[in-house]
């Protein structure tokens, strides 16, 4: 079992910034990738951006290609998010999110955080 615990959430004006964390715990060798989603109220939860685990390959959702930025610790234990030019839709609770190598084919997420809250207003 992977443990999933997100920070760094707060409220922040537009063209602001803010970086999420998300520390893992547990069965982190056993990591295939990791992720983070939001939801905003009213709407389905979509996908924010990835990185394969090992490689360190990503990807982002074209709503925030070239603002938001994914990383990770050197441990391999905690995922970021650098979050620049903030807008009002970006106003959502983010959660972290973790894939097992048992599970790479698969499009799902087995593990995922209890999220933290972004609001983005002036």
């Amino acid at each position: 079992q992977v443990q999933l615990l997100e920070s760094g959430g707060g409220l922040v004006q537009p063209g602001g910034s803010l970086r999420l964390s998300c520390d893992a715990s547990g069965g982190t060798d056993y990591v295939y990738a990791m992720a983070w989603f939001r939801q905003a109220p009213g709407k389905e939860r979509e996908f924010v951006a990835h990185m394969r685990w090992s490689g360190g390959s990503t990807h982002y959702a074209d709503a925030v290609q070239g603002r938001f930025r994914v990383s990770r610790n050197r441990a391999m234990t905690a995922l970021y998010l650098q979050m620049d030019s903030l807008r009002p839709e970006d106003t959502a609770v983010y959660y972290c999110a973790a894939k097992s190598v048992y599970s790479r084919s698969r499009p799902d997420y087995d593990y995922w955080g209890q999220g933290t809250q972004v609001t983005v207003s002036s």
